[in-house]
């Protein structure tokens, strides 16, 4: 959590959610759902969705109000019916649990109405497995926000974030230890209630969230459709993966020396999917070369594949693509992996009016050397350290490049197939790039 100072107050909900988008962004990777808290947290959280080409839908949680003054918060009741109380707040009030008895009750009854009335006869959200965002459009005590945040965890996510535009410092020191990372925009010192943080807080009507959840669901894109492939490339046949979204933007080959089925990697595929890229998975190595090494890998050349080899390969998934598939005229861009780095630069350098954008992460790139001048294309070149010797090499071959480029280094890159932040900034990062460089087409 590192909130930062912001232009106050925000316009409307809507604008907050928007504001948050790109701090929650390196947390929604792995198949995200963003889920709010109503009726506030809705409007936001469909905003953050949006611009996250994540699913999205409403955990119900019900504040529990102390007796005669429901403003006070004492407690929540979650959607899975369990209750949450501040025994803390009870205490110091000189207030027992049994005094809520009647509050909880009634409640539980506004949830269960709530819930009905929000959702209907859809069944829960899947959570197990992936990165759930929880949306509110503020954080006062912290209690609704503790009780979502523990009833999701229940459920197994990948990763678990709450993201709020403004919250009470105190709360957020009390929430630190139930979330795995708290996205907020603001803390102010003077905090004292959601509402004077927004130019408009009109008070939302379940008409108003069942709207919103009615509008994303219409314009919710239907199922995209996967296959598996086998595409000729010379003298031999390479199988992948593609994947065509319905609402479709562009296209992604996304080249390894091996690793496509790592799941790591099939996360980033799946994040330039929603984004609406076409993504096509291949190893440029069979799995009899992978085992044979009949392209040098291991010999005395740095350890890399035959990078000519692997160049016209990875043209030929370039032309499938392009003749096969509905991707034929959007923009398209490679992301090389590994052995597969430098011949993403030979096929950029090949194929200009086929290229229009380049990623490459790892691997022995200077073997490109031929072919980088005649890159054109924009290029992101991703070093798996900070060491030395990788960012000399980084910085040589960028030299080289005909086109412009970046390099950055992404920590914990090294531990990709390992580890958990240096993929996800590998993601972030990648759809970022072909973000600002799939728009249009290379001239």
């Amino acid at each position: 959590m590192n909130p930062v100072p912001v232009s106050l107050p925000f316009a409307d909900r809507s604008e907050a959610g928007r504001r948050l988008a790109d701090r929650v962004r390196p947390h929604a990777v792995n198949d995200p759902i963003v889920l709010a808290l109503p009726r506030g947290g809705v409007p936001v959280g469909a905003e953050l969705a949006e611009r996250l080409a994540a699913d999205f839908d409403v955990l119900v949680v019900r504040k529990i109000g102390l007796p005669g003054h429901p403003e006070t918060g004492v407690g929540a009741i979650a959607e899975d019916g369990h209750v949450f109380y501040d025994d803390l707040a009870l205490a110091r009030m000189r207030v027992p649990r049994q005094a809520l008895s009647d509050t909880v009750a009634s409640e539980r009854d506004e949830l269960e109405r709530r819930r009905r009335v929000y959702r209907g006869e859809r069944s829960a959200p899947r959570i197990a497995g992936r990165d759930c965002v929880i949306v509110d459009d503020g954080v006062a005590t912290g209690g609704t926000a503790r009780a979502a945040l523990r009833m999701v965890r229940q459920a197994g996510p990948a990763r678990l974030v709450l993201a709020v535009p403004v919250a009470a410092p105190e709360a957020l020191e009390m929430l630190s230890e139930e979330a795995d990372a708290l996205v907020v925009l603001t803390a102010p010192d003077n905090f004292r209630a959601v509402g004077e943080w927004y130019r408009d807080f009109d008070q939302l009507t379940d008409r108003h969230v069942v709207s919103i959840l009615s509008e994303r669901e219409r314009l919710h894109r239907g199922p995209d459709t996967a296959r598996a492939v086998r595409i000729r490339a010379g003298q031999v046949y390479l199988d992948g993966d593609l994947t065509m979204p319905t609402a479709l933007r562009g296209a992604v080959v996304m080249a390894f020396g091996q690793g496509q089925s790592d799941p790591r990697w099939r996360a980033t595929a799946s994040a330039l999917q929603r984004a609406g890229y076409a993504t096509l998975l291949l190893d440029l190595l069979t799995g009899e070369e992978q085992d044979s090494d009949p392209l040098g890998r291991n010999a005395g050349d740095g350890g890399a594949a035959d990078t000519r080899v692997l160049g016209e390969r990875l043209s030929a998934a370039v032309t499938w693509l392009r003749r096969a598939t509905d991707a034929a005229s959007e923009p398209l861009g490679v992301l090389g992996s590994g052995d597969a780095a430098a011949a993403a630069l030979v096929t950029a350098a090949e194929r200009p009016q086929d290229v229009a954008s380049v990623v490459v992460h790892g691997g022995r790139v200077d073997q490109a050397e031929p072919s980088l001048a005649a890159v054109r294309a924009p290029t992101l070149l991703l070093l798996e350290s900070g060491d030395s010797f990788v960012r000399e090499l980084g910085e040589w071959t960028r030299g080289r490049l005909g086109g412009p480029s970046e390099l950055r280094v992404v920590s914990d890159a090294e531990q990709l197939l390992r580890g958990d932040l240096g993929w996800r900034q590998v993601a972030v990062e990648t759809l970022g790039w072909f973000d600002r460089h799939l728009s249009h087409r290379p001239e």
